[in-house]
């Protein structure tokens, strides 16, 4: 039966007036047309006109009608963001057309297209993407042409995630069983590129899913995600990829980043099945067959999981699928110009397998690529072979040292070789005693730990030249800068960096000179994201009688909480461990507690803060010392409670000067003679005088100001008497840190046209000067003053340990 072809084209919005402050809108029938602020309060969007007018923080516009559409901000297009759907019914006979996104004029706002596409139970929709296909990445990574597609699946459980895509790629059609949606979001100012895909009823598939690719002829490879990656894979449900493969191709398959969930009934599975052959079942970590006889599909089970407990993982995995053209060698030459001065190279990963490779003719297993060199590989399949670069950065002297921060870059590498990178690693080497400096390029860094793991497709390992690990990051995290005493290695690995098409730009690294600490970590802290932040080398114990900073920012009118969870003390052989929390700009401990103290549940800090750990040298098999610190930010409850006291005390004050009032009102006709009081100092004043006359006694006791030393001076004085602290002078000009230690303030600090209540991005005063190069292990609760200290500055003698101490 043959079916009239129906243009399903997106004629979404007819613009009079294509100036953003205004605009009249007239959806297509079917099409909802949603313009909403998520962002910033007062900032609305009319329709009407006159008492008809209304502003709201969004609006939906439906129906064939022109409205019109005002905004009350300056740049609306900084705020708002279109939203357009369109619903598309599939029949049992017919469902063919085109989609065509269109943008008319919206080119300033934040766009959303959205399908919503039906069809008849057990048939599904497909949706056919053309000759340039699309090409499946993380969720968490970004398209390099700011298109980026999704694919979901409605199911009465609730919708499921198949997929985010990017142009161009092996994916070449999809099909999604009865009901589901296929998306585009486009960011503001990016112009909407051309394109079409076809729709079409599909077949009576029998998993969620089912996503074709074609496999391009040569050595290629692609990285598919399960449903829901990185959550879980949805319970007890089925999802199929089906390849179509060019002649003498081999193909191989491996499941990377595997999570498998705990069972209730059945087993997670997936199954191979090619046109004439038996088909495979097996298990997910098993070793996983290669196919070389032409298309196959491949079918991921999931089974009845227990997700009682809580925590309990769900199925999750990423697969990798690579083709290779059998019997030709493949010949390759690397630019190593375009490396950022790092050094490739090659080596065979698996001894048994039938790839060669050769540099210059000659047969290797071990390849460091070098400048003009030819490369040639036969069979090589990507398990087959593990490709790394590596660089050196270091400087001997202080004065050697590059004053600006060297950009740590992953390099795209050509095609032609048999393995994408799987590594880059920086050796860094300031001078004896020197400090690497770390900071991310975008954004900031998080620790991947228990309740906060990174999602992110790039890993960065941190580890010391001795071997000693200091911890695994990711972007998108509260860490500002990893400050490290000693030489360095970060390696970025992860299946984000094999995909590149230009150079990734991951972090900035400068060699600086000595720190007061083994490490320090600046923290910014955001309201609504708790933090993890552990010791370095967790799970594992830090270094013996290393030391640790986080200097750590909280946001104005906020106070942290913290929570020390998985804390492992150890047995002390020499010294100590403690923690510490010390407010930046006093010299007073808020907390300290040693291995032998029993740790407060919950801290609550309410400025920018220290929190300072060392430890000991513990015993053999004492156990270690580790610790992860929960932070949480809430409102200032001090503050909170002052505001609340002052304004009802003011409701009191204007209720009693009403009632005031009043009285005098009454009474003032009564009150017409006049009566002096009697003042045993010798001073009389009659009732008509606002205040006791001042006496020149009186003159010497007001106070423009009064000194913090004149307050505090009997706290001092006790101070001085329990022995806390030594003599000191109550009123010294404090002339101020030198040149070396100046406070890393912001450069605008001292601006006074700073707009009021802007709130300036923190950076801490210099800690504490140590002994330099760490050589001597630190004396227990010392509070070190710096060398260059003024004689004129407030002496602190020694923090004397009460009975029982050390």
């Amino acid at each position: 039966m043959s079916t009239s072809r129906v243009t399903l084209q997106i004629l979404l919005v007819t613009l009079i007036a294509s100036t953003v402050s205004g605009l009249t809108i007239t959806p297509d029938r079917g099409t909802t047309f949603n313009i909403s602020n998520s962002q910033v309060r007062g900032c609305k969007v009319c329709t009407g006109a006159g008492r008809s007018r209304q502003c709201d923080p969004f609006v939906l516009l439906k129906d064939n009608t022109p409205v019109s559409v005002e905004f009350e901000c300056a740049k609306p297009q900084d705020v708002f963001s279109v939203d357009i759907v369109r619903n598309i019914e599939c029949t049992t006979k017919s469902c063919s057309g085109h989609i065509i996104p269109a943008d008319f004029g919206l080119l300033d706002f934040n766009r959303s297209f959205t399908w919503n596409l039906r069809a008849s139970a057990p048939k599904a929709f497909k949706i056919d993407f053309g000759n340039t296909g699309l090409k499946q990445i993380n969720p968490s990574e970004r398209c390099p042409d700011g298109h980026s597609y999704s694919l979901k699946a409605f199911q009465t459980t609730g919708n499921v995630a198949v997929g985010k895509y990017c142009k161009t790629g092996p994916v070449s059609s999809a099909q999604i069983l009865n009901q589901g949606s296929f998306s585009l979001d486009v960011p503001a100012g990016q112009k909407l590129q051309n394109g079409q895909f076809d729709v079409s009823l599909g077949e009576e598939i029998k998993s969620l899913a089912k996503i074709t690719l074609t496999l391009p002829r040569g050595t290629s490879s692609s990285e598919l995600f399960s449903p829901n990656y990185p959550d879980s894979f949805p319970d007890d449900d089925v999802m199929e990829w089906y390849f179509q493969v060019p002649d003498k191709h081999k193909i191989s398959v491996q499941f990377l980043n595997l999570i498998e969930p705990r069972c209730l009934k059945k087993q997670t599975a997936v199954k191979y099945q090619s046109k004439g052959r038996v088909a495979s079942v097996l298990k997910l970590k098993d070793p996983q067959p290669a196919q070389d006889q032409g298309n196959f599909a491949l079918t991921l089970t999931n089974c009845e999981m227990d997700r009682r407990r809580a925590g309990s993982p769900g199925l999750s995995l990423s697969l990798k699928v690579s083709s290779l053209h059998t019997g030709l060698p493949v010949t390759c030459k690397v630019d190593l110009n375009k490396m950022e001065g790092l050094s490739l190279h090659i080596e065979k990963s698996r001894l048994d397998s039938n790839c060669k490779m050769k540099i210059r003719s000659a047969l290797k297993d071990k390849i460091t690529v070098t400048p003009g060199s030819q490369l040639t590989f036969q069979d090589c399949f990507p398990e087959d072979v593990q490709v790394t670069a590596t660089r050196v950065i270091e400087c001997h002297q202080p004065m050697e040292c590059q004053k600006s921060p060297v950009r740590l870059s992953v390099p795209v590498l050509p095609s032609c070789l048999p393995a994408p990178l799987s590594s880059v690693t920086w050796t860094l080497r300031p001078p004896k005693h020197g400090t690497v400096e770390l900071t991310s390029a975008s954004g900031h860094l998080k620790q991947s730990l228990p309740g906060q793991q990174c999602n992110n497709s790039i890993s960065i390992k941190v580890d010391e030249d001795d071997g000693n690990h200091i911890g695994q990051f990711c972007t998108q995290g509260a860490i500002q800068m990893v400050q490290i005493h000693n030489n360095a290695s970060v390696t970025v690995s992860g299946v984000g960096i094999t995909a590149l098409r230009t150079s990734k730009h991951v972090l900035n690294a400068i060699l600086k000179e000595e720190i007061s600490e083994s490490y320090i970590f600046n923290v910014s802290l955001k309201r609504d994201n708790p933090v993890l932040l552990a010791t370095p080398g967790w799970p594992v114990g830090m270094r013996s009688y290393s030391t640790v900073s986080w200097i750590i920012s909280v946001p104005p009118k906020m106070e942290a909480h913290l929570m020390f969870a998985n804390l492992s003390q150890p047995k002390c052989n020499e010294r100590h461990t403690n923690i510490r929390v010390q407010r930046v700009g006093c010299p007073e401990e808020l907390y300290s507690r040693r291995e032998d103290e029993e740790a407060e549940a919950e801290i609550v800090v309410s400025d920018n803060f220290y929190l300072n750990m060392s430890n000991c040298m513990p015993e053999v098999d004492g156990g270690h010392f580790s610790v992860i610190t929960k932070i949480t930010l809430q409102k200032n409850r001090l503050l909170t409670t002052i505001l609340s006291v002052v304004a009802a005390l003011l409701v009191i004050f204007v209720t009693v000067l009403v009632v005031v009032c009043v009285v005098i009102r009454k009474k003032k006709k009564k009150l017409n003679h006049e009566v002096s009081i009697y003042n045993p100092n010798g001073v009389s004043f009659l009732p008509g005088h606002n205040s006791l006359p001042k006496t020149e006694e009186d003159e010497y006791h007001v106070y423009a100001s009064i000194e913090d030393a004149l307050v505090y001076t009997h706290l001092l004085r006790k101070g001085e008497e329990m022995g806390i602290y030594r003599e000191y002078n109550t009123h010294q000009p404090f002339p101020g840190p030198k040149d070396s230690q100046k406070p890393l303030v912001s450069k605008d600090a001292g601006d006074d046209k700073m707009p009021v209540g802007t709130y300036q991005q923190f950076q801490a005063p210099p800690l504490p000067v140590r002994p330099p190069s760490h050589n001597q292990p630190l004396v227990d609760n010392v509070i070190y003053q710096t060398e260059d200290q003024s004689e004129d500055s407030p002496k602190l003698g020694l923090r004397l340990e009460p009975e029982g101490g050390n």
